[in-house]
């Protein structure tokens, strides 16, 4: 049970940043200009992408997944404080704290590893 729930978690944290990081190709000019307009350049975006596409497949595949893990926790946690930090509006603090929890997710991955079903645990086995 517990080497299908990891694969499952990773695939629940994974998916999210993949499927953010597609979503901003076909959106984007409103992304670039809702990073504009929340005062990070718009330049940013391509680097954002593929961070979510390369993070997001790294997670869910477990490949390099402490590293990438930490990545996006870090991001996710940076991202909550620029874009959901207007604590008035309910959304956006609903917002906010999905992205500490997503992070806290990320960070239990970092600790613990991505589990028997991966391709860091396949790795390792192969190692001498």
């Amino acid at each position: 049970m517990e080497k299908i729930t990891q694969l499952i978690a990773r695939l629940f944290l994974g998916h999210i940043f993949l499927i953010a990081g597609l979503t901003k190709i076909s959106a984007y000019a409103g992304t670039q200009g809702y990073m504009e307009a929340m005062g990070v350049p718009g330049a940013l975006l391509p680097l954002v992408i593929l961070l979510e596409i390369a993070g997001g497949l790294a997670i869910v595949t477990g490949w390099k997944a402490r590293y990438s893990a930490i990545i996006l926790a870090l991001f996710s946690i940076i991202a909550a404080g620029i874009f959901h930090n207007n604590f008035d509006d309910p959304m956006q603090t609903i917002l906010f704290m999905k992205n500490i929890a997503i992070a806290g997710g990320l960070m239990l991955l970092a600790v613990h590893g991505a589990g028997a079903y991966s391709v860091d645990n396949r790795l390792a086995r192969k190692t001498p």
